[in-house]
């Protein structure tokens, strides 16, 4: 089984999110942090879509799953000063 190699930038176009630098750290202000009570699929901004792409990456340990992972932790931390 081939491992598919998925940068950041990907999983925000898997999203149909902006996927560039400017668009990545524009969704990231908007939405952190992300209340530590809420799992990353069911925060408010997700499309149903998105929310049942976020879930199934991480249920089936996808190749998309460690990227799931670190944008999780990149909604939690508090806005960046400037921002």
């Amino acid at each position: 089984m081939e491992n598919s190699v998925h940068r950041f930038h990907d999983l925000f176009a898997q999203l149909g999110l902006p996927a560039d630098t400017e668009g990545i750290s524009a969704f990231l202000a908007a939405h952190r942090p992300l209340d530590s009570h809420v799992s990353l699929a069911d925060a408010p901004f997700w499309s149903s879509a998105q929310a049942a792409f976020l879930r199934e990456a991480l249920l089936q340990d996808s190749d998309w799953a460690e990227l799931v992972d670190q944008l999780n932790g990149a909604l939690r931390e508090p806005p960046r000063q400037g921002s």
